[in-house]
């Protein structure tokens, strides 16, 4: 048998974010359906000034499909000391019928695409209908996918941003009105952009509170990006109390996201947690219901989201013949 090798420039010609928008909501929704196995994602911490590598591994009955993501970040010294990007992803994908080994393709770009992805379901899901203002805390390449994502599912009118880094925003705004032409504003602190925000996108590796409940407009969509192991944090943890609080997996959440942090302070209890996005999805759970109620979408990424955008990329391929097939059984 063959096995197909797609790199960087193979997966960005297969697959575009609609298409991304639709094989996330595949997954969200095949999660709560039972059809999902996905045991919990490991995450190795490498000595400083070296980041992290994560793991993450699921089985997808749907499409008979087991993905296995390796992806690290936080690598500053690589591009000039190894000549290799900050972060990296592989992703490999076994036929679960037989186990055979039946791609490798790269998977930082993928990373990428499924996390915009992410935000953008749940907006369709939880945002208010007539939300046209988004705020960006954190001007990096995820808030970058995070828009290209959100424009699929809503008109943007206007975009207020903030960063740590002047001269990050400046690109950030000039790269977004020149690709969607969106007006950007680039504010001079956090509280003047959240202020603005319909929907409020953080995508931050933020070791504290970011972000204060008492700048949060009433209405407000909170896309949470940043957190998603211990450690990280991007919110003041009085934002949850009250708020409709939607996880990706409250397993993972309860334990490695932004939630973890209302939690642990007493501020919400496990109950208060709304609904997992899959059940929104599936109708089993309402999602908003009121004009003015705050919801907050805890996302930490879950490895079903990379096994069924991968298993679509590898679709693609194998109908427009792309990639490179060779073979580890003579």
């Amino acid at each position: 048998m063959k096995t197909l090798l797609l790199n960087k420039e193979d997966v960005a010609g297969l697959i575009h974010m609609k298409e991304v928008i639709a094989t996330v909501e595949e997954a969200y929704k095949a999660f709560n359906s039972g059809q999902v196995t996905q045991p919990p994602y490991t995450c190795l911490h490498l000595p400083p000034p070296r980041g992290d590598i994560d793991f993450k591994l699921s089985y997808n009955a749907a499409n008979e499909i087991i993905s296995m993501k390796a992806s690290s970040g936080g690598f500053p010294n690589n591009p000039t000391e190894h000549g290799v990007p900050s972060g990296m992803g592989t992703v490999l994908l076994f036929d679960a019928r037989t186990c055979a080994l039946i791609c490798v393709m790269d998977g930082s770009l993928l990373t990428g695409l499924r996390t915009g992805a992410a935000g953008a379901v749940s907006v369709k899901a939880l945002a208010r209908k007539n939300a046209k203002t988004v705020t960006s805390i954190g001007t990096g390449n995820q808030a970058r996918m995070q828009i290209r994502a959100i424009r699929e599912v809503m008109e943007i009118e206007a975009i207020h941003a903030w960063d740590h880094h002047p001269e990050t925003a400046a690109r950030y705004q000039a790269d977004i009105e020149r690709e969607f032409g969106i007006p950007v504003v680039v504010e001079d602190t956090k509280q003047a952009a959240v202020e603005q925000a319909d929907i409020l996108v953080t995508t931050t590796r933020g070791k504290g509170s970011l972000v204060e409940a008492a700048w949060v407009r009433p209405g407000t969509h909170i896309v949470a990006i940043g957190t998603d192991t211990y450690g990280k944090q991007e919110f003041e943890p009085e934002i949850f109390k009250g708020a409709k609080i939607v996880n990706d997996s409250i397993a993972q959440c309860i334990e490695k996201g932004e939630t973890w942090h209302p939690l642990d302070r007493n501020i919400i209890r496990r109950e208060d947690i709304h609904a997992e996005l899959g059940e929104i999805l599936l109708g089993t759970r309402p999602g908003r219901e009121t004009e003015d109620e705050i919801t907050i979408f805890d996302s930490t990424g879950m490895a079903i989201q990379d096994n069924t955008t991968a298993a679509s990329i590898y679709r693609n391929a194998v109908a427009r013949n792309a990639g490179t097939p060779f073979s580890f059984i003579p």
